[in-house]
């Protein structure tokens, strides 16, 4: 990761304990200087940061040590007058499902350490896996009621309902090492490890059980995508393996003869999958009603797709002019052609919850379509939808829209997270990541600290662990 800290006293620093810091990328580009008291804290140092490259997440280290926001500058050594912080960016990780399917949050922290609310049956107490969830924690994947946390070492640590996953004791031998993905669809796990093998968990029917495809899941896999029932697997030899519940996808073998090469991303949505290939053409299976059959759109998914995202019941494919396809439930999204206009060019991305869509486009605006109510509707926050967004996150049925500015927009059912006036405060700046459960949010700011809303019994109500999430935190992820 490194760079490095040198770094020597330049003759003419003349005021009493300041200190001249410049901010570099990996490749040494500089981003920012200036100077600052050695009684100040990291924060301003991440906001700068942060403010050059508002898209993306970043680290900040001094020479190999990873920093924190809520570190002061008197840690540095005193007899230097300048020192050379690291800035390394990176996207965050995508969610399997793009919008909350469960009814809890589970963050981890700087230090590796876990901490989780919302509904204890579902993932929200994990009393039960606390020493195990003490340090090192890389990434947390989450169904509807449960939790998979992968560690440094590539084990995997599970919480929650145990028929979806929340126990692994049956596959907990080949959980203990080597694990470099886990994916999740409503009621169980698949696990990626690093030599390509596949190890599933969870509710059978629902792709817990991969027995009768066991023999191709034993080496090549490189990702495993999710849907609401069944999973696919990508191979390196660009082919598609799947397994689940078979109306929804488990089943590809009316597709069988596209799926043998080429495939280079697989999204899931309710109840189907679409395959983009590397020639940018698409294929799609699954239930034909909720996005299987894309027919009617099929002369525009021939080339040129660059990314492909479901909600339950529809898909949206970017296409690398910028455009927007979209196919499935009409009542859901599948059907655009109210914003057609405004879907023409520009779009970065899209986001998901259960039955609307809102892509950003390039310019930062956003554009919303779908079931109006549940956040296809914008018109209520148009004003401060048209310039500056940088991510959109959905429970079922809300969005939530992160400005350059850290602050943040909501909008579509109240009851779900639409109506954050109650932590209006605190959502004015400051925010670097939001996530969704079924029906909450929660921000993740520069300092470390977590903001919740929406329904309490959904992770709203993060009071039980208030303390824990004043500082810290690094990511959150919601089932």
């Amino acid at each position: 990761m490194a760079a490095t800290a040198l770094i020597h006293k330049p003759p003419d620093q003349k005021a009493e304990g300041m200190l001249h810091i410049s901010l570099v990328g990996v490749g040494g580009d500089k981003i920012a200087e200036g100077t600052w008291h050695r009684s100040c804290k990291m924060l301003e140092l991440f906001r700068i940061a942060r403010r050059s490259k508002p898209r993306l997440q970043i680290s900040l280290f001094y020479g190999l040590m990873k920093l924190n926001s809520q570190m002061s500058l008197e840690f540095l050594d005193q007899n230097l007058g300048s020192v050379l912080l690291t800035v390394c960016f990176f996207k965050a990780a995508k969610k399997e499902q793009p919008f909350g399917v469960g009814l809890a949050f589970a963050a981890i922290k700087d230090n590796g350490s876990v901490v989780t609310w919302g509904n204890a049956d579902h993932g929200g107490d994990s009393s039960s896996v606390t020493d195990k969830l003490q340090e090192g924690v890389v990434q947390i994947a989450g169904n509807a009621s449960a939790f998979a946390a992968v560690k440094v070492n590539g084990s995997v640590v599970t919480w929650g309902m145990f028929f979806s996953g929340g126990d692994s004791s049956s596959v907990a031998e080949k959980l203990q090492e080597g694990v470099v993905q886990v994916a999740g669809n409503v009621n169980a796990f698949a696990a990626v490890k690093e030599d390509g093998s596949v190890v599933t968990w969870g509710t059978a029917d629902r792709g817990g059980d991969s027995s009768l495809v066991a023999d191709k899941l034993q080496e090549g896999v490189l990702q495993v995508a999710g849907n609401g029932f069944a999973f696919a697997a990508i191979k390196k030899d660009g082919s598609v393996v799947t397994w689940g519940g078979a109306y929804h996808g488990g089943d590809s073998s009316s597709v069988t003869d596209k799926l043998q090469e080429g495939v280079v991303q697989v999204a899931g949505n309710g109840h189907a999958f679409a395959a983009i290939k590397g020639d940018g053409s698409v294929v799609t299976w699954g239930y034909a009603d909720f996005g299987a059959d894309s027919s009617s759109v099929a002369d525009k998914l021939q080339k040129g797709v660059v990314e492909v995202l479901g909600n339950t019941s529809a898909f949206a494919a970017v296409r690398e002019d910028g455009s927007v396809v979209t196919w499935g439930k009409h009542t859901s999204g599948g059907d655009s052609s109210s914003v057609a206009d405004n879907l023409q060019e520009g779009v970065a991305q899209v986001a998901g919850n259960y039955s609307a869509f809102a892509a950003v486009k390039d310019n930062g605006s956003v554009v919303t379509w779908g079931y109006a109510a549940s956040g296809g509707d914008s018109s209520s926050v148009a004003d401060k939808l048209h310039e500056g967004v940088v991510q959109v996150a959905g429970t079922s049925n809300a969005f939530a829209a992160v400005k350059e500015d850290g602050s943040v927009v909501t909008w579509g059912d109240p009851a779900y997270g639409g109506d954050s006036s109650s932590v209006a405060d605190k959502l004015q700046e400051g925010v670097v990541q939001v996530a969704g459960s079924y029906g909450a949010f929660a921000a993740v700011k520069v300092d470390g600290s977590v903001v919740t809303w929406g329904n309490a019994a959904n992770g709203a109500d993060s009071s039980s662990v208030v303390d824990k999430l004043q500082q810290g935190v690094v990511q959150v992820a919601g089932n």
